[in-house]
């Protein structure tokens, strides 16, 4: 007896394992994302201006964060060989206003701190600079640049962000992985993300 003829399922129980994957696998996703929403570390940052989206693309708004672009001179330890995927992992500390700012990176992961949260950022090509180093500005994403609101709403957000009056709050985990918890407009909530 062949093997493939000893371990051909019916095609209703095939179907219902295949669905039942597919549900697993959706329901890890949400479930690492509401972990991080109900216990990740809070923090606040500023929104940059970005040139408008396409149309095309549907009802969200891209947002830009001044700890996006972090200079050189923060920037500790080995850093990768040119031409290859990285990460960095970069620390932040409140600021008075409230706002978090980048106080430090590294391409290894860098240590809990009293007062401070790492973020990580998202896989990203590494080209070094002219002396051989890390480039004077390395401009990087967390994965919370883009945000969906309801139909019709984009362009008043965008407005807002391109006037520098929206802030995000996000909520980190303890790998550095973030989310967006809510939208800040003027100093007021306005969308606040549920955890499913």
């Amino acid at each position: 007896m062949s093997a493939s003829r000893f371990f051909r399922l019916p095609p209703l129980v095939a179907a219902v394992i295949a669905a039942a994957l597919q549900t697993a696998v959706i329901g890890y996703m949400v479930e690492g994302r509401a972990s991080i929403l109900r216990s990740g570390a809070d923090i606040r940052l500023k929104t940059l201006p970005v040139d408008p989206r396409d149309l095309l693309r549907g009802d969200y708004v891209i947002l830009s964060y001044p700890v996006s672009t972090i200079p050189k001179s923060i920037v500790t330890g080995e850093s990768p060989k040119g031409g290859t995927r990285a990460r960095l992992f970069v620390r932040l500390k409140p600021g008075a206003d409230g706002l978090w700012t980048a106080a430090g990176a590294s391409f290894a992961t860098l240590p809990a701190e009293e007062g401070s949260v790492v973020l990580r950022t998202l896989p990203f090509d590494y080209y070094e600079g002219s002396d051989g180093g890390v480039p004077d500005t390395l401009f990087v994403q967390y994965g919370i640049e883009r945000y969906y609101v309801p139909e019709g709403e984009g362009k008043v957000l965008e407005e807002a962000r391109n006037h520098e009056e929206l802030e995000v709050e996000a909520r980190v985990s303890k790998d550095g992985t973030a989310q967006i918890a809510r939208l800040i407009l003027k100093g007021e909530p306005l969308y606040e993300e549920p955890l499913y």
